[in-house]
């Protein structure tokens, strides 16, 4: 049997469950997703875009999935904690697949602003899921049908127009179980006209010992004068694979900052989709992976520039060592008619061993002779010069290393708008370059793998 077949056979032996655990406007895109997955099957290494992810071999295990709605006797609140001091957050939670909220959550929010359960949501408004749900993500991409085949709750963000939201939202995906577990997750971003909003996205996994599969697809509506700063962090276990889709679709004036962080992981595959569908828009991505020992981090990105007058500045920095592997693809692509577009990609790596590998491809698929756009990548070692003349200042060789790390990183943490998070990433990429191996050591309190 296939990886893909035991989840097709899922659907069709146990599908009533399935819809009868959820609201209409989730079930209307099942049927669709599950004739995608049996048409096109899984992409295997030999496409292209997948040549680095191996989705028959993430898929395969005999995971659980919680369509019957189980509900789990833990109380998270209690028992865990993501805390960023001086960070004033508004802090909703997804334990496994399920939302839930903590004491205080909606105190700092104003008026005007949803964050709910995407299920909760769907019931109460129907047209508004509807609208959104389904309507970025392409259902022919194999992470998108999966995790529309089978997801039952998730979270919706609605920021109304005008609004502006000073607390940082924050959203804590928890992994906890005693046996194998697959979850798939949904977040529904929609910032309406003029409104503000600051994401955060952390991925934890506290039961280090049990394998976990998290399927994620967002999907973020920036609509005209919005802007919206969007962090994605994952601290797991090297037993955690992710597969994570981003869609994202920004009409005229908006700003959106993506921000993706990889410290601790097994196997992850991110992938960006994003499109400019009205002038004077501005996308700011940034990403950062530290891969050691056996793990595996696979980015793609597709930046769509389909009118005139938008920027893109794309910077992803990877550090690998030991029997670790990086991968970047990152297309930029300009329409026929998207003059003046600025667009910039860069990709720089750091290899610190002679089996780590790290590959990339950078590229550029232009129609319009009126732009300015560049790629670029890079993949090097340390700078032995460097080394050797802090080494002469009294610094030990393996502080040295540590020092030149975290300098090489310096540009994407400082991409960050938030100074309280900029100032505890810092700390958070300084212990794990010292070789910390939990993800949970630096969390305050209660954190249990």
């Amino acid at each position: 049997m296939g990886a893909l077949d035991q989840y097709i056979s899922l659907w069709q032996e146990h599908g009533d469950l399935l819809v009868s655990k959820s609201p209409d406007a989730l079930n209307r895109l099942r049927a669709d997703a599950a004739s995608s997955l049996i048409e096109q099957g899984l992409p295997s290494q030999k496409d292209e875009n997948y040549k680095f992810t191996d989705l028959e071999k993430i898929l395969s295990p005999d995971y659980g999935i919680n369509i019957g709605r189980v509900k789990i006797d833990v109380n998270p609140s209690d028992t865990f904690r993501c805390d960023v001091p001086q960070l004033s957050t508004s802090l909703f939670l997804v334990v496994n697949d399920s939302f839930a909220e903590t004491v205080g959550c909606r105190d700092l929010l104003p008026e005007g602003v949803d964050v709910v359960s995407l299920a909760s949501y769907a019931r109460s408004n129907p047209e508004f899921i509807e609208k959104f749900y389904g309507s970025l993500a392409d259902i022919s991409n194999p992470v998108v049908a999966l995790d529309t085949l089978l997801c039952q709750d998730g979270v919706v963000i609605r920021v109304r127009k005008g609004v502006k939201v000073e607390s940082t939202i924050q959203l804590v995906n928890i992994f906890q179980n005693v046996a194998p577990l697959l979850a798939a997750r949904r977040i529904l971003i929609v910032m309406e006209e003029d409104s503000e909003a600051k994401v955060l996205v952390c991925d934890h996994t506290q039961t280090s010992d049990v394998a976990f599969c998290s399927l994620q697809v967002v999907e973020v509506f920036a609509a005209k004068g919005s802007k919206l700063d969007f962090y994605d962090l994952e601290e797991s276990t090297q037993n955690t694979s992710r597969l994570s889709s981003l869609w994202l679709r920004q009409e005229e004036g908006s700003e959106v900052l993506l921000d993706s962080m990889t410290l601790y992981n097994g196997t992850t595959r991110n992938e960006f989709f994003t499109r400019f569908a009205g002038r004077h828009a501005k996308l700011r991505m940034l990403g950062m992976g530290i891969e050691d020992e056996q793990r595996r981090l696979d980015t793609y990105s597709r930046i769509a520039h389909e009118v005139s007058e938008c920027n893109t500045d794309e910077l992803f920095k990877y550090v690998v060592d030991d029997d670790a592997m990086g991968a970047f693809a990152g297309l930029i692509y300009v329409a026929e008619g998207a003059s003046k577009t600025e667009a910039y990609q860069s990709n720089r790596n750091l290899v610190g061993s002679e089996k780590a590998v790290m590959h990339s491809k950078p590229q550029l698929e232009i129609y319009n002779d009126d732009v300015k756009c560049s790629h670029g990548t890079a993949i090097g070692q340390l700078d032995e010069k460097q080394l050797f003349y802090m080494m002469t200042r009294g610094i030990s060789e393996d502080q040295a290393r540590l020092m030149l790390k975290q300098a090489f990183m310096s540009d994407v943490i400082d991409g960050i708008s938030l100074p309280p998070l900029r100032d505890r990433l810092k700390l958070m990429v300084e212990r794990r370059f010292a070789g910390e191996k939990t993800a949970c050591s630096s969390c305050p309190v209660g954190c249990n793998s």
